[in-house]
């Protein structure tokens, strides 16, 4: 099968198509022929590790001390299972199924075995598997942060950062939870963010949201690069300010300040699972999220998909297609 192998740990130059043996399913795995993938900025942040301590230490043991060895990258997939292990009963063959292999990667490739357990579900018909392949990871973590704020029906919302793949979905499941929207982005992005249902729309390069004078009942910041400061003086009384991708200094700040204020700071990452991916699956088909598809790469390109992403330009989700 074809592959892209990831041999350095660096820029993208390090990541190489070859040609490798087919898998072949355990007794309770499937194999699963890949017809598309993403590129998601942890995937560029795994490749260089730049990342935080607390997680930059335990990949580097994980993939490997001094390089990666030729380790396939890719968290995201959508495609049809080709073969089942003989004790699988979730799926059979000819299923078109999306999801995510988890920390075991994998997802450029054109096969990929995980267990029936894995966090995969059946794909609706009238999905595409470039639209499939984009939901997971950045749909389950916009969800898993909308949950934690608790929207009530209108309920002021900004969202930093609502342009790239979390941002997106986090900006309309914000909306089909009640909240009227403020999207913060990019210059680029904005006409973006407005078709998905902004109300609102800020462009970061020509204005800091911190300083406006403007106030909101929960700020969710996407990346984590906003002013701590800032955010929290932004919040309305009893306010909830969101931090996703938390560096150690936030974290501590943010426990100071839920201790010692009526503002709540929120931080962490979702729990992958296949419930939350059916919920945001039965969204899809209410036709009240879709995935914001910015450009679609082949298999071959991959280099250049990752290069892309870590330009900060995509909106929405960089696809491949195997």
């Amino acid at each position: 099968m074809k592959a892209i192998v990831w041999t350095t740990y660096g820029p993208a130059d390090g990541l190489h198509l070859k040609e490798l043996p087919k898998p072949s399913p355990k007794d309770n795995e499937v194999l699963i022929k890949i017809h598309a993938a993403s590129v998601t900025a942890g995937d560029c942040e795994v490749r260089t590790l730049k990342l935080p301590f607390m997680l930059g230490i335990p990949l580097r043991l994980w993939f490997g001390i001094r390089n990666p060895g030729e380790k396939i990258l890719g968290q995201e997939l959508a495609g049809e299972i080709e073969a089942v292990g003989k004790d699988v009963k979730r799926f059979k063959v000819g299923d078109a199924i999306f999801g995510t292999p988890g920390f075991s990667f994998g997802a450029y490739a054109e096969y990929k075995c995980l267990a029936e357990t894995a966090v995969i579900a059946i794909k609706l018909a009238n999905m595409t598997y470039e639209e499939a392949a984009g939901i997971t990871i950045g749909g389950q973590e916009a969800l898993h942060f909308m949950r934690q704020a608790d929207i009530q029906p209108g309920q002021k919302v900004l969202i930093n950062a609502a342009g790239g793949s979390i941002g997106t979905f986090a900006l309309q499941l914000a909306k089909y939870f009640g909240a009227e929207v403020t999207a913060v982005d990019r210059t680029e992005k904005l006409d973006t963010m407005r078709s998905i249902g902004a109300d609102h729309v800020i462009d970061y390069m020509r204005e800091d949201f911190t300083k406006g004078g403007e106030t909101y009942d929960i700020i969710y910041d996407v990346i984590g690069k906003s002013s701590f400061a800032g955010c929290i003086k932004s919040l309305k009384p009893n306010g909830r300010y969101l931090l996703g991708n938390a560096g150690l200094p936030q974290m501590l700040q943010g426990r100071w300040a839920s201790m010692t204020s009526d503002k709540k700071v929120i931080m962490g990452t979702a729990n992958l699972n296949v419930k939350d991916l059916d919920f945001l699956k039965g969204l899809v088909e209410q036709g009240k999220i879709k995935t914001v598809i910015d450009r679609s790469y082949p298999l071959e390109q991959v280099a250049d998909a990752h290069r892309y992403v870590e330009s900060g330009q995509k909106k929405g989700n960089v696809i491949i297609t195997v």
